[in-house]
């Protein structure tokens, strides 16, 4: 059987059915293109009903997806999704449309693009704003080995405000190399053109005559290799780029030395394959702007593109109504909890402003948002900018909380050094989604944050064992310190403890001892106490009584409480959802050898790797963080001397 089977001898075939490869893409009419792109989105709503995953963003990219496919041939030409979670029809085009129900599954298909997974994924990504520095440097390494190989960097649902992205174009216009930047403009970043003006514009600039005569006039004038000639030149390009800078936003990416094209119609597929058609033809970095709908074809989420973003499943594909209720009786997430907390305490102090990178519902400072619009900031995905501007409110008197996610903040360490904790800075640190988050996988897992931070001088680090000393902790961070502050938790629902309306400080730098013991002593960071006192409980059944210690920070770190521990322990485990390196082991371990304690330490940490996507169950049992597998460690470690680290 051939590869790719016509519709006339399909008949009751879909064409999807029939994609056995973006080559199959190829041998297909315009009309047949749109018919692919229609199915292709019936795809994506089912297995995201059923499953789950990132949503509107790539129902509003189908029609360039399968266009780009048509034209373009990878995995010889490369495609970059900056961020890539609109890249789902991507991997249903280029052999994947069979483990698509395994989307962000353990062991299954990833979120996002992954070079092990496809040779089609010729970049990995997760985070914004990376696409065109990728592109620059697969062109530039295509140049150097000679190869024809077409790079495309498709960018857009507000990555385009990320600074990143501008220096690349910035450097990809000195190199002048052959890179197609896709501007998918969906109304979450830049805005459109409207008007006829503007499609006979986009005709104009995409016209094969058009370019040639642009090209022959270009030609002709280079012969005057005089003054004439350049005042020519001269003359030429400030003409044609007065018009693009009336009529076009394209003016400030020409500058950049990206020719620019558009706005067109994204969902045009015809508009689409003429204009990637005639961009193949063109030698130079290049600007498409493409107008698109986040949730295209899917009516919730067109009507309310933040909400449908991503989704957990279990809604109908027609009105998007949920098929099983929500179940109303679990805890607040630790978000909720630290974003009524904020604004508790802001409604009273008229110094504390909040910051945001892009993410003001997924922080919960959407609530700071509409009760104190005018201290609420969102700078974009721009996190390198959101430390320093909150560094310059400090400077000022301000308290700025920029809430964060910890695998979004390593983007902006050097800021967090240089400009908040060399200057002592009263900047204080929400970090969300510390440790583990799932089905997002190793570009979102929080597992650095305890080490890197750890190296920063001045800076006092906490993480609560459950809301309310979420609660506490920031209240403390606000009114009881003057320099930064970090305080990290966790994605998801907390521990249902009754919290209590007022706040309370904590001593800075002191642990709590939650559950006396003997000889074995659990010390935790965060919300892995709850997980301690379970395997404690364990332990107690086999004889084996455990003293578990909420260490509450990580620095300052409890060294007195750590001393007098270590007169009546003979063994110690630390349990962090961090890495094994840099965290709250290593800092114990560093001052048990500095006071020439000589007591054995297990660590049970996030390993020194990078940690797959998939439930949290899933996950934890790969790590040896669920509790039958802590629970072997510990009695194993303390009965035998096995596996401590020193």
């Amino acid at each position: 059987m051939p590869d790719f089977l016509p519709v006339s001898i399909t008949q009751q075939m879909t064409l999807l059915s029939g994609i056995r490869s973006p080559e199959d893409l190829k041998k297909l009419s315009l009309s047949e293109l749109q018919t692919l792109a229609d199915e292709c989105r019936k795809e994506v709503i089912k297995l995201v009903s059923l499953n789950g995953g990132h949503f509107a963003s790539t129902l509003g990219v189908v029609e360039l997806t399968v266009a780009l496919h048509h034209v373009y041939s990878t995995p010889h030409d490369k495609i970059i999704w900056d961020v890539g979670h609109q890249a789902y029809v991507h991997k249903i085009l280029t052999g994947r449309k069979e483990r698509m129900q395994t989307n962000r599954q353990f062991e299954g298909l990833a979120g996002f693009p992954k070079r092990t997974e496809s040779l089609h994924d010729s970049f990995g990504t997760g985070h914004a704003s990376t696409s065109i520095s990728a592109a620059a440097g697969i062109a530039v390494a295509n140049e150097l080995a000679g190869g024809n190989e077409k790079v495309i960097a498709v960018i857009g649902d507000g990555s385009m405000t990320g600074g990143m992205a501008f220096e690349a174009m910035n450097h990809l216009g000195d190199l002048k190399s052959d890179v197609l930047v896709i501007l998918n403009d969906n109304q979450m970043a830049i805005s459109s053109n409207t008007g006829a003006l503007r499609h006979h514009l986009v005709n104009l600039t995409l016209s094969k005559n058009y370019n040639r005569a642009r090209k022959l006039v270009w030609k002709s004038i280079s012969l005057f290799n005089n003054d004439l000639g350049k005042k020519a030149k001269n003359a030429v390009r400030k003409l044609e780029e007065g018009v693009k800078a009336a009529l076009t936003p394209g003016a400030f990416f020409e500058a950049l030395g990206l020719r620019y094209f558009g706005p067109i119609d994204g969902h045009n597929m015809e508009q689409l394959v003429k204009a990637l058609k005639e961009m193949q033809e063109l030698p130079h970095p290049k600007l498409l702007h493409v107008i698109t709908t986040k949730g295209k074809g899917f009516k919730p989420a067109e009507e309310n593109q933040s909400k449908w973003h991503a989704h957990n499943g279990g809604f109908d594909t027609t009105t998007g109504k949920l098929l099983k209720t929500a179940d109303t009786s679990l805890p607040p997430k630790y978000q909720e909890v630290f974003g009524e907390a904020l604004v508790e305490l802001a409604m009273k102090d008229t110094k504390i402003t909040a910051i945001t990178a892009a993410m003001p519902s997924g922080t919960s400072l959407d609530l700071f948002q509409n009760v104190l619009p005018n201290r609420f900031y969102d700078v974009g995905i721009a996190e390198p900018h959101a430390v320093t501007f909150a560094a310059g409110l400090a400077s000022q008197g301000f308290k700025p909380v920029f809430a964060v996610y910890s695998t979004f903040l390593q983007r902006a360490y050097d800021q967090l050094i240089h400009d908040v904790a060399l200057q002592n800075l009263h900047v204080v640190f929400a970090i969300d989604r510390a440790g583990l988050v799932g089905e997002d996988g190793p570009t979102h897992h929080g597992a650095f944050d305890l080490s890197w931070l750890h190296a920063v001088p001045g800076l006092v680090i906490m993480a609560p064992a459950d809301e309310q000393e979420l609660r506490d902790m920031l209240y403390t961070a606000l009114y009881d310190l003057n320099g930064p502050v970090a305080i990290r938790y966790p994605r998801g629902n907390g521990t249902g403890i009754t919290l209590r309306k007022n706040f309370t400080s904590l001593p800075i730098g002191k642990a709590q001892i939650v559950r006396e013991g003997s000889k074995l002593t659990l010390l935790c960071m965060g919300t892995m106490t709850g997980k301690a006192l379970e395997v404690a409980g364990v332990l107690e059944k086999e004889g084996i009584i455990a003293t578990v210690v909420n260490m509450r920070f990580l620095k300052p770190l409890d060294t007195e409480m750590l001393e007098e521990l270590a007169s009546r322990s003979t063994h110690f485990v630390v349990i962090e959802e961090n890495s094994t390196i840099g965290g709250l082991g290593s800092a114990v371990i560093d001052h048990l050898n500095t006071k020439g304690l000589n007591r054995p330490v297990l660590k049970i940490a996030i390993p020194d790797a990078f940690v797959t996507h998939g439930n949290m169950n899933d996950l934890y049992r790969e790590i040896g963080f669920d509790t039958p597998s802590m629970t072997e460690k510990i009695k194993q470690f303390y009965r035998e001397g096995v596996g401590g680290q020193r």
